[in-house]
């Protein structure tokens, strides 16, 4: 299984925890929640869908579709449905032992879940995690940025005399991505060390953003962690 099939796998598993759904309501929970996935297509998610199946931790159901009223049809659409009816729709459920594949999944901490694409469809779902894992998590997230970051600086110190003054701006910017983002790991972490979290146990009590990150367009929970800069050393 390829790294990125496995992301859609965990991520698909997440989402029909949360509720059965229709192939098109999982592609736009996809896009719309998890920023990893805005670009990947149907051709993506079927396949995928019908590996689960096959594995037993998905089921299907085939719901009829309801027509719009008559008043609300167009002719064309009218006489369509009078000859060939409408196709039922495929709603997809996780079954017990998807339920027990995806909390197994859940409990994971291993560098995979450090990744920066692995690394955000996992924070999307951290509401269903224990915060041991949570911690784990982050933790094991910020010590990989910390050693990229400090490549990065290496890798600066070693080539900025043969820089031009836009490469080496990029070069900061790079930096100062990763720098922000474990600034936000930090704060993560120790708001669940504290143990700030909700009764209900879903998502811990997130710390204030910074003034600093107010132009990232992102808050930690959305799904959309900080998107740090390709290694450059």
């Amino acid at each position: 299984m390829s790294r990125r099939s496995g992301i859609l796998e965990f991520a698909v598993l997440g989402l029909l925890r949360e509720s059965p759904m229709h192939g098109y309501e999982l592609r736009k929970r996809l896009n719309t929640s998890l920023g990893v996935f805005r670009a990947f297509s149907y051709g993506s998610l079927y396949p995928c869908l019908k590996t689960l199946l096959q594995r037993g931790w998905l089921s299907e159901e085939h719901e009829p579709s309801t027509p719009p009223p008559e008043s609300e049809r167009t002719d064309r659409e009218a006489r369509s449905a009078s000859l060939t009816g409408r196709r039922a729709k495929i709603v997809y459920r996780l079954t017990a032992a998807g339920k027990e594949h995806f909390e197994e999944l859940l409990s994971q901490t291993g560098p995979d879940a450090w990744e920066d694409e692995h690394f955000g469809v996992r924070f999307a779902f951290f509401g269903q995690t224990s915060r041991d894992v949570r911690m784990r998590v982050l933790e094991g997230r910020r010590s990989r940025l910390e050693e990229r970051l400090a490549k990065m600086r290496a890798s600066l110190a070693r080539t900025r005399e043969r820089l031009d003054a836009y490469t080496l701006e990029l070069q900061r910017h790079g930096m100062e991505s990763v720098e922000r983002e474990v600034r936000w790991l930090t704060e993560l972490i120790e708001s669940e060390r504290t143990g700030r979290d909700r009764e209900s146990g879903s998502d811990p009590e997130l710390p204030p953003r910074r003034q600093g990150d107010a132009g990232s367009g992102r808050r930690p929970g959305d799904g959309t962690p900080p998107d740090p800069s390709v290694d450059t050393a």
